[in-house]
């Protein structure tokens, strides 16, 4: 019998455009192996698609779609199931546009009962600097220019080198170059990164830089149920990232941290926080846990902590939200988490305590259509990174000299 119920099905939303976000693929793996018919709103090409678990994949809404056509999706999807059924956004977009959209959906889906624009305010870099310091959740100290001359005179301030973020960085549109995190270091960086604020869609912020290090980055996941109380979940050290001191998890690690642990659950309370949630810490010289971010979804990495009881922040979602009571699991610390793709050296270790992000036992295709589609990835990327061919331009004295064209940066 099922932990679940498998009358309910499940609805997995994302509109982020990446084909490789395992986090998908985790939450589609982990409904479908307790019964529950899941159905994908997302782009079809990515692995998570050939999963064995899927009922079915539906296209998204289009990019920049309104909230008025974004509901339309969701509305058509919920009059083809016939049925109420868990919603579960993946990226922060879907997160907020559920979350504003919670009365119009409420027919068709089971939603987490909180403020409207929550999701949106602590997802928003900036306001999340301000809930910090509102709430004395240590922060690093943010900055918000108001103008090119003021990020420089701020990065100074700040001692450079320092953070820089698009606080909404959902709206960076696709294809600009713009990262949502980057390091600065000189002024006139910042001074160019405040220019293309219209490009980017949102605010430019400058933080100053905590510097990575062994057992310096961590992370919480967990669920808020319908009382306030965290369930599930847990806290973890980022081994390795990619990129290397500032990007997404590759290996993790199931770690306990008293101190972690009571600053997620302290300010998730003082929010009225209700669902699941991804926060990432960094730890100063003197021993203090810096919030980074606040992710109103599930992390990509929540597969590490399913527990004894076979529960993790999806399956808890899903318990709470259809009324059955959350197994009360023990944690497994020492557990690891290995995406295949940036750490293949560390998943070709063995262990026993171990999920990969891509390659399972029960459900092989996804992992064999992950290296494929990798590949031709990688391809691509290293032919953009080819210089371009060098154009002989002749000077009117006759003497040859060459120029190469291509400047552009790889974020690969």
């Amino acid at each position: 019998m099922s932990l679940l119920d498998t009358r309910v099905p499940a609805v997995v939303l994302r509109i982020d455009r990446n084909p490789f976000h395992h986090g998908t693929l985790g939450a589609v793996r982990s409904l479908g192996r307790a019964g529950v018919e899941v159905h994908v709103v997302a782009e079809s090409a990515g692995p998570h698609a050939r999963s064995r678990f899927v009922t079915a994949t539906h296209a998204p809404p289009p990019p920049g779609a309104s909230p008025d056509e974004f509901a339309a999706v969701l509305r058509r999807l919920a009059a083809r199931i016939a049925r109420p059924a868990v919603l579960i956004p993946m990226d922060d977009a879907s997160a907020i546009a559920v979350s504003r959209l919670r009365t119009e959906l409420a027919d068709g889906y089971l939603l987490p009962d909180q403020p409207a624009d929550l999701a949106e305010r602590v997802a928003d870099k900036a306001e999340l600097a301000a809930v910090c310091e509102r709430l004395g959740v240590p922060h690093p100290v943010t900055l918000v220019p108001e103008n090119a001359a003021q990020a420089a005179a701020f990065a100074w301030q700040l001692g450079l080198p320092v953070v820089a973020k698009w606080s909404r960085p959902w709206r960076v549109p696709v294809g600009t170059g713009l990262r949502s995190t980057q390091v600065v270091r000189s002024a006139d960086e910042a001074q160019a990164l405040f220019r293309r604020t219209e490009e980017a869609g949102s605010r430019l912020l400058l933080q100053a830089f905590l510097p990575p290090g062994q057992d310096r980055d961590w992370f919480f996941h967990g669920y808020a149920d319908s009382g306030g109380v965290v369930r599930a979940g847990g806290s973890g050290r980022k081994q390795r990232a990619w990129p290397a001191g500032a990007g997404l998890t590759t290996v993790g690690r199931w770690t306990p941290n008293p101190e972690v642990r009571a600053q997620a659950e302290r300010l998730v309370s003082a929010l009225g926080y209700r669902g699941v949630f991804d926060l990432d810490f960094r730890r100063d010289g003197a021993g203090a846990y810096h919030l980074l971010d606040f992710n109103p979804r599930p992390g990509a990495q929540f597969r590490l902590f399913a527990d004894t009881a076979g529960v993790d922040v999806v399956r808890a979602l899903h318990l709470d939200l259809t009324h059955r009571a959350v197994p009360d699991g023990s944690p497994l610390p020492g557990r690891d988490f290995v995406v295949e793709n940036y750490a293949p050296l560390a998943a070709l270790r063995p262990r026993r305590r171990r999920e990969l992000a891509w390659h399972a036992r029960d459900d092989l295709v996804p992992g064999l259509a992950l290296w494929a589609l990798w590949c031709r990835h990688a391809v691509r990327r290293l032919s953009e990174r080819r210089p371009a061919p060098e154009v002989r331009i002749v000077r009117q004295t006759g003497a040859p000299t060459y120029r190469n064209d291509d400047e552009r940066a790889s974020n690969f």
